[in-house]
């Protein structure tokens, strides 16, 4: 069990730093630096469930992109029973009309499965573009971001394209840190690794299709709690490239659950939905044996997870009670020096992180990650092991992350957390 939670580890901090040991890269997944005009119409769909803290100023950001508002549709898609949301939007959408902005619409539906994939689809019907654009209900988009793709899928001709998204607000809990590093090198490190093995699973949001392939492919999976990795595969199947871009000045920023127990149902959702899509077994259609092994790897990791939850306290009681011989000892040492590697790799990259976003990272802030490195991984074996649970019981209902704003620009909550790293207040 050593050797294969060594071989594991030692792949997956092959990956943190993949990036950086591919200069080109760099070049590779930053934005062109040379806009294209605009050519290609965009509609962004905005699919939001009791969002009304957030909405708002989300379909601002959307709206005043930088982009010919002639050529850009966006849409805000609700179940009936979401109040809240639907007069916030409603709200929103008639001020914008009464400034001259006609290119806003609400639909909201009535049936089910009340999830991000029904409502994706629900909301496709009315697309009228080119290019079909998710972002979600607590988005803070670049306005430059629909400028960025245009060129990409003009200048390059790909049909799907992955902007960076990015956790902000490391400071708001003892697990946030964590939280952003997972994004930070999964962006701009892991993804761009898995685009050239022919195999990435997709975001949820800042995600850019075109309307036909979208058409061909029949949409989302409205079964499946994770929607872009599911559809990730059908795109992958039938030979189209996946475009990566993580520009530190183009991401689009997002907040960190704000509560445990959130924390805890989203890792719980997005695990469930890897078993889903694994179990559903698209990913052997993939044209090659190497895609195959790595969709394999990626969709089963969360089966991992879980496994390692109940492997850990049998392994903790072995250190007392096994008297092993010294060969096999020191090998089962050997995933703990990955894992602080993996820790120290990561405090590097908060750093960077920090540094590319104008905030400030102190000594505290990495006395906290020492601490709760470990706590953190049981808390995602545990989240693991829920999904397992869940997908055993045939449990397939969305549990839904709430946003506060915490990361928005230029919001209370936003600028009072570097303030209170800076000054060393726990």
């Amino acid at each position: 069990m050593s050797t294969l939670l060594s071989v594991q580890a030692a792949y997956a901090l092959y990956t943190m730093v993949y990036a950086w040991r591919k200069p080109d890269l760099d070049d590779l997944g930053r934005a062109p630096d040379q806009l294209a005009a605009p050519a290609l119409s965009f509609t962004a769909i905005l699919p939001a469930r009791h969002e009304e803290a957030v909405i708002a100023r989300t379909l601002d950001r959307v709206v005043h992109s930088n982009y010919p508002a002639q050529l850009l549709q966006v849409i805000v898609v609700c179940s009936a029973d979401d109040n809240g949301t639907i007069d916030q939007t409603a709200r929103r959408i008639a001020d914008l009309k009464a400034n001259g902005i006609t290119s806003v619409r609400l639909v909201v539906f009535d049936d089910g499965p009340i999830s991000k994939p029904h409502a994706l689809n629900y909301a496709l019907q009315y697309a009228n573009s080119d290019v079909v654009a998710v972002f979600d209900a607590e988005d803070e988009i670049h306005p430059d971001i629909v400028n960025i793709v245009n060129t990409v899928m003009v200048n390059e001709g790909v049909k799907v394209v992955q902007a960076g998204v990015q956790l902000m607000n490391f400071w708001s809990s003892w697990y946030s840190a964590f939280n952003v590093l997972e994004y930070f090198f999964w962006f701009k490190s892991r993804l761009h690794h898995q685009a050239r093995l022919g195999f990435l699973p997709l975001g949820g949001n800042t995600v850019f299709f075109s309307r036909e392939l979208l058409d061909r492919i029949g949409g989302w999976d409205e079964s499946n709690l994770t929607e872009d990795a599911e559809i990730s595969l059908r795109i992958s199947s039938i030979g189209e490239r996946i475009r990566v871009i993580y520009d530190d000045r183009y991401v689009t920023k997002e907040e960190t659950p704000p509560t445990f127990r959130q924390f805890i149902t989203q890792r719980t959702r997005w695990s469930q939905g890897f078993m889903q899509t694994l179990r559903k077994g698209v990913w052997k259609q993939l044209p090659t044996r190497r895609q195959r092994a790595l969709a394999l790897y990626t969709l089963a990791f969360p089966h991992a997870q879980a496994w390692l939850a109940l492997y850990l306290p049998l392994a903790l009681c072995m250190v007392f009670v096994v008297d092993a011989p010294m060969p096999v000892a020191m090998l089962s040492v050997v995933p703990i020096l990955f894992l602080v590697a993996h820790f120290l790799v990561g405090v590097v990259g908060l750093y960077e992180f920090a540094d590319a976003h104008q905030m400030k990272v102190t000594p505290w802030t990495v006395v906290k990650m020492a601490v709760t490195w470990l706590p953190y991984q049981l808390v995602l074996s545990y989240a693991a092991l829920r999904a397992f649970r869940r997908q055993v019981a045939r449990r397939g209902e969305w549990e839904k992350t709430e946003h506060v704003g915490a990361h928005r620009t230029g919001s209370d909550t936003a600028v009072a957390g570097p303030a209170k790293e800076a000054e060393d207040v726990p």
